[in-house]
């Protein structure tokens, strides 16, 4: 297949959230619009589960609901410090979140991409799939006019290059727009999709109807590396996987699917898979550095959004929502230059990230700014120690044993200065709270 010839608005690089958002919102502005996709199809590499946050999809596809491939509406969401044989957790679960619009649902992203992305076409984006960027082509001056690709045809020209290519960028990368990734900024999660019947689902977990529950969790389950356990629950499937820092990996020479491994027979996850089939397995990238790892987001004819962009709230495991959200600001950004009859230089595309930063994704990111960093650093304290500490604590508490409650007491305290010393604790707490304000 011959690559087409004519000159575009835009260029979108990626079929993702990000891309996806960005395609979409300038086709429905009218822009005319490329958008390439290395895939066969949006979402033949993503197959893992995930949450979508309802409100940042309604600012770009307000009727999203309609078509949508969405699994459940979350009504309950469980947060689990787990030791070797039990778990200590809080949830929150609200009828309230049985409303007419939800707030959050699980999605196999293999669909829901497919489903965006016609959504984009429907717009009047123009959509390629099984086509690699080589190369970002400049001007003279080291304008980026334009891409080259795998196909025959030559360079494809366009005012502007939208970078949502994911966390490797690579193509960001070779053409000097960002720095090579630090291990220690990246999260590799590896993830397995449990097909169950779903009356099975409902009945473990206590939801009916589209009602849905999630499970995140951390503790020894990442073996003293800074990583997440999660489980989410979709129609006929549970997504269950865990991620660590690569960095982690590299230095303890972990295999990620034995972590998995160990995850799916801990006592308190056994349980809520046994009996049910495992059809897909995946590994995934995930930016982890936030704030400061973000890259310059903008040059002369190029922006970059999402994953390539490290735009990742991993206190809170939000991704897909800033994802949109920054393809969807970018989009903006573009058609307002656009509409002045603006060249798209690095000045003028500055008001992307001048937008950016006056929304949640930069404000929540630089919040937490210092969070990445504590967790990297302290890791055998808050996921090894301060778990088994909690366990045991939380079982010395209910426990009925005959001995005083004023001895429990002091057991209990005795194990936590013993473990990290009275200045261990608190310094500990001062400096969680620091990268918590």
């Amino acid at each position: 297949m011959q690559m087409i010839k004519e000159e575009f608005d835009a260029i979108v690089i990626g079929a993702g959230m990000s891309g996806n958002a960005a395609a979409y919102t300038m086709a429905s502005d009218g822009l005319k619009v490329l958008q390439l996709e290395r895939g066969e199809y949006p979402g033949s590499k993503n197959v893992q589960g995930a949450i979508m946050y309802a409100n940042m999809l309604e600012k770009i596809v307000p009727d999203f609901r309609d078509d949508a491939p969405l699994e459940r509406h979350l009504v309950e969401q469980r947060l689990w410090v787990m030791d070797e044989t039990s778990h200590t957790g809080i949830h929150y679960r609200s009828d309230d979140f049985n409303e007419v619009k939800p707030n959050r649902y699980t999605i196999i992203r293999a669909q829901f991409d497919k489903w965006f992305s016609r959504r984009v076409r429907g717009a009047g984006a123009t959509v390629l799939c099984e086509t690699t960027v080589t190369e970002l082509v400049r001007d003279a001056k080291g304008k980026v006019i334009g891409v080259r690709t795998d196909r025959a045809g030559g360079a494809i020209y366009a005012d502007v290059v939208v970078l949502a290519e994911g966390v490797c960028g690579l193509l960001g990368t070779r053409g000097g727009l960002r720095k090579m990734l630090k291990p220690e900024a990246v999260a590799l999660a590896v993830k397995e999709m449990h097909f169950l019947p779903e009356e099975v689902i409902e009945q473990r977990f206590g939801v009916k109807g589209s009602e849905g529950c999630v499970i995140e969790a951390v503790g020894t389950i990442s073996n003293g590396m800074a990583g997440l356990g999660f489980l989410y629950t979709n129609k006929e499937s549970i997504s269950l996987g865990i991620g660590c820092l690569v960095s982690d990996f590299a230095a303890k020479m972990e295999s990620p699917y034995a972590l998995l491994d160990a995850l799916k027979n801990h006592p308190s996850i056994r349980p809520l898979i046994a009996g049910s089939e495992v059809k897909e397995y995946a590994a995934h990238l995930i930016p982890e550095g936030g704030y400061k790892a973000i890259p310059q987001l903008f040059g002369d004819g190029w922006v970059v959004v999402g994953d390539a962009a490290q735009l990742n709230n991993a206190v809170h495991r939000e991704g897909s929502n800033l994802a949109m959200t920054s393809g969807r600001i970018a989009a903006e950004a573009i058609i307002q230059v656009k509409r002045r009859n603006d060249p798209m230089t690095k000045r003028n595309l500055a008001l992307y990230k001048t937008m950016l930063d006056k929304s949640f994704v930069v404000k929540d990111l630089r919040k937490y700014k210092d969070m990445p960093a504590l967790l990297h650093t302290n890791a055998r304290n808050f996921f090894t120690t301060y778990p088994r500490l909690m366990s045991q604590a939380a079982q010395n508490f209910m426990r009925v044993d005959g001995t005083p409650k004023i001895e429990k007491e002091k057991a209990t305290t005795a194990a936590f200065i013993k473990a990290r010393s009275r200045l261990g604790l608190v310094s500990d707490a001062i400096r969680l709270a620091l990268a918590w304000r």
